[in-house]
């Protein structure tokens, strides 16, 4: 498998905190990934070790095979859109286009401006008079005229309406079919991510949750629901992610990637959102990762 990006035992401390800790990561090209945590769980500090912004204090990663931001050559294959959609207000769309070119060897004029046009934008406005979605639309022309391998994207939807976020995705999903390149988009929006990501990525407290393709993922979680002593006997392979006691009644969420007999008087299938926030209210409760097979003690 090629890999987008492999981190082992990742680490980055600012001071005394750490937003980083063992983080062991994965992620397959030729897909797009949602990243996806709470304020704080270290989303953009991943994806600032990723394009090479600030260097890793324990552990190593490499991205398309190498370390990030090593050559120039290197910096040309991933595009970056940073969560504040950086551009310089007294500049025109037409003079950050005439950058772009001047600092991107890869740099596709075409691209560029087809897309400026068929998004509206006036090559003469200045980006601090853009709406937060015209400047969102344009950050991501500039990102995707280098033609990377790598698109990498920290909470470009936080500050946009749901409209603007539509079309954001939409235009990303284009250029994705142009470019045939890896997406890593960073978001607490799982909805948005859910619309468009094939593979998932959840980060907590600075570790990898749970990280597969989303469709394996959808698959082999599932939520269980029956009486005392009816999950006894689980099997070794499941891990519980959680559980929660109200009375008689005993619901799991749980992990197994083999097909589970059946247990107690309901089995099912999770949506994205529900995986998601099962592995951040672990995550959350400190509880780690439980031991197969075992009950955890958990109340909701």
């Amino acid at each position: 498998m090629t890999l987008a990006i492999e981190a082992r035992r990742l680490g980055r401390c600012y001071g005394q905190r750490w937003a980083l800790t063992d983080c062991d990561l994965r992620v397959p090209a030729g897909r797009i990934v949602g990243l996806v945590g709470p304020n704080g769980a270290g989303k953009s500090t991943l994806l600032s070790l990723a394009c090479g912004l600030i260097a890793p204090t324990t552990g190593s990663i490499s991205v398309l095979g190498s370390r990030p931001a090593a050559t120039a050559e290197q910096l040309a294959r991933v595009g970056f859109v940073a969560q504040d959609t950086p551009l310089y207000a007294n500049l025109s769309v037409a003079e950050h286009l005439r950058l772009g070119a001047k600092l991107n060897p890869r740099w596709d004029p075409r691209l560029a401006h087809d897309r400026v046009r068929r998004i509206g934008l006036d090559p003469g406005q200045k980006a601090g008079r853009l709406s937060g979605g015209q400047r969102a639309q344009l950050a991501l022309t500039l990102a995707a005229a280098k033609r990377p391998e790598l698109l990498i994207f920290d909470e470009p939807l936080a500050a946009l309406d749901p409209l603007a976020r539509r079309t954001f995705l939409q235009s990303l999903m284009e250029f994705v079919a142009e470019l045939a390149a890896t997406v890593v988009l960073s978001s607490h929006l799982v909805t948005d991510l859910e619309r468009v990501c094939d593979y998932l990525v959840v980060l907590a407290g600075g570790r990898v949750q749970v990280a597969g393709l989303a469709e394996d993922l959808l698959d082999t979680h599932h939520r269980l629901i029956g009486g005392q002593g009816d999950f006894d006997a689980l099997p070794a392979e499941v891990d519980i992610i959680r559980a929660e006691r109200t009375g008689r009644q005993t619901t799991l969420t749980l992990r197994s990637p083999v097909m589970l007999p059946y247990y107690g008087t309901q089995v099912q299938r999770l949506d994205l959102e529900e995986l998601v926030l099962a592995y951040l209210r672990r995550a959350e409760a400190g509880s780690g990762i439980a031991a197969p097979g075992r009950l955890l003690p958990t109340r909701s």
